[in-house]
């Protein structure tokens, strides 16, 4: 199992010189992965009183592509993924020639994770339509793969029309692969016929065991062999709670997690605190 870190996006900062000091300590303590969230606007809550979102105006992120050009450049061994990166509401031929890049830049290192997203607000400032947006994430998957193993490609679908046209650079990894993220049944049925992986929520138990099972019901139906899809746990490290960091490690392990992203945000950290945490994770977990 392979395990990383979860980028602290809200609770980082600004500063340049934190970044490079957290990504290359997640890389010189044996992190195989950094994972990062993305959000490109917050919306502000002042006219919105009944605002449930997770994030606001408040909430600081940095932009996912521009983010991993710099960490290619300073902590070159980690593998990159976005999870998730909220695919439709971005151009699709951008997002294919900037994940190429990506790809070119980190020697075939990105991993890209992918979901439907929840901020009607940020789809209306992107210019891209809310109430689609599921119908037009399968074709986007497609068009991306398309673009990444193809010199020139003459597309044309329901959402998206190139008249033969392609990237260049291609990227390494021919196609990068495509995670997808969430929850409802729909979902699960889709990571199954097309995903490489898939970022389940929640913790073994129950319910991930019953997700599990609809994947693999939706792979074996669309003749894939559901042992090659990947699955991402996730875990959040609570302060003061070392001795439970092994169990929950394992725990994803036993559940047959293929990788692991450690979670330090929300539990009040410094920037430094988080540096620090991901350094003790990877010593008392053994990975360092």
């Amino acid at each position: 199992m392979q395990i990383g870190v979860v980028f602290p996006q809200t609770e980082i900062g600004p500063d340049p010189a934190v970044v490079r000091e957290y990504a290359q300590v997640a890389e010189g303590s044996g992190h195989a992965h950094l994972l990062v969230y993305d959000h490109v606007l917050g919306a502000s809550t002042t006219n919105r009183p009944d605002w449930r979102g997770p994030y606001t105006d408040k909430s600081q992120f940095h932009e996912v592509f521009v983010l991993f050009g710099y960490l290619a450049a300073v902590a070159s061994q980690l593998e990159l993924v976005t999870g998730i990166l909220i695919l439709p509401q971005r151009q699709t031929a951008l997002v294919a020639k900037q994940a190429a890049e990506i790809d070119v830049l980190t020697a075939g290192k990105l991993r890209l994770g992918v979901g439907i997203g929840w901020n009607e607000a940020e789809y209306i400032g992107l210019n891209e339509r809310f109430n689609n947006r599921g119908r037009r994430f399968e074709e986007q998957i497609d068009l991306l793969r398309a673009l990444w193993t193809a010199d020139v490609i003459d597309f044309s679908g329901r959402y998206h029309t190139i008249p033969e046209a392609g990237l260049n650079p291609l990227p390494v990894q021919q196609p990068i692969p495509v995670w997808i993220g969430g929850y409802a049944d729909v979902v699960m049925e889709r990571i199954g016929r097309m995903a490489d992986g898939w970022f389940p929520g929640g913790q073994p138990g129950e319910a991930l065991d019953r997700a599990r099972a609809l994947v693999d019901e939706s792979a074996r139906a669309n003749g894939r062999d559901p042992s090659k899809i990947g699955m991402e746990g996730r875990i959040t490290l609570a302060p003061g709670a070392e001795d439970q960091w092994v169990a929950q490690t394992d725990a994803w392990r036993a559940a047959g997690a293929t990788h692991l992203s450690i979670n330090t945000m929300g539990q009040g950290r410094t920037p430094s605190q988080h540096i620090e945490t991901i350094r003790r994770y990877a010593e008392v977990a053994g990975i360092a």
